[in-house]
């Protein structure tokens, strides 16, 4: 049976715009992803976010489903798996305006896969960015890069490096640093998902960017500025007041 690549999360009668989420994986293992697959789990938080956000805007989401739990060298499984879901996606639904979340393997994948016609923006989450990988496919689309600065597995260093190579291929960039997070995001979670969904619901056109991505995104291929703004903290809530006696 041949393998089906998109799996839907939402979708909304006439679709308007996308977004396609892309968990993690491993460098080398060819065993097909279980039930209980860790890596999809923890975008599930950012899977709902993104659901409540878009809830009213007519846009699909959907997962791409690995057939291997590996990038596996130059077959680059996870790469052809995201591009197989964005022709699934445009076969069903037309050329609608799509939006690549990736996380560590599943960011690189996207980052591979953004060429596609279809494909506007990304925002990719403790990428895996080796140096060897190509950016050029990226020109013309916004690539926002998020990673933390206590990540061991997926070097910060090298995702700054693909953010300016990136920018100077073409693409419009912007790069933020998580203090004080590592790989799995575990710390700082609900800041990684409001800035996850605030900047994918302004990829779609929802609303605007904040002003210091906006700034970021125009800057020419030459700069390397804003390539790591800190991501401000979210602001703590005041407790609630005791009720009158």
């Amino acid at each position: 049976m041949d393998h089906r690549a998109l799996h839907w999360r939402v979708r909304p009668e006439a679709a308007r715009a996308a977004v396609l989420v892309l968990h993690g994986g491993e460098e080398h293992n060819v065993a097909r992803p279980g039930r209980l697959n860790l890596p999809l789990l923890r975008m599930h938080g950012f899977l709902r976010a993104l659901t409540r956000a878009t809830a009213r805007d007519g846009v699909a989401i959907g997962t791409v489903r690995y057939r291997h739990r590996g990038w596996n060298g130059e077959r680059a499984d996870a790469a052809r798996d995201a591009t197989a879901a964005l022709d699934e996606l445009t076969a069903l639904l037309g050329p609608v305006p799509t939006v690549l979340v990736g996380h560590s393997m599943g960011g690189r994948a996207a980052l591979q896969a953004g060429g596609h016609p279809s494909v506007t923006g990304l925002v990719a989450l403790a990428p895996w960015c080796p140096p060897e990988d190509p950016c050029d496919q990226l020109a013309g689309r916004d690539v926002l890069l998020l990673h933390g600065d206590r990540d061991t597995v997926t070097p910060p260093a090298e995702t700054r490096a693909f953010a300016a190579r990136s920018r100077a291929a073409g693409a419009r960039v912007c790069g933020y640093t998580v203090t004080g997070s590592g790989h799995a995001m575990l710390q700082r979670l609900p800041d990684w998902h409001r800035a996850t969904t605030r900047l994918t619901t302004a990829l779609l056109g929802l609303h605007p960017f904040p002003a210091e991505t906006a700034s970021a995104l125009a800057l020419p291929p030459a700069s390397r500025e804003a390539l790591t703004l800190t991501l401000p903290p979210q602001p703590r809530r005041a407790p609630a007041l005791p009720a009158n006696p």
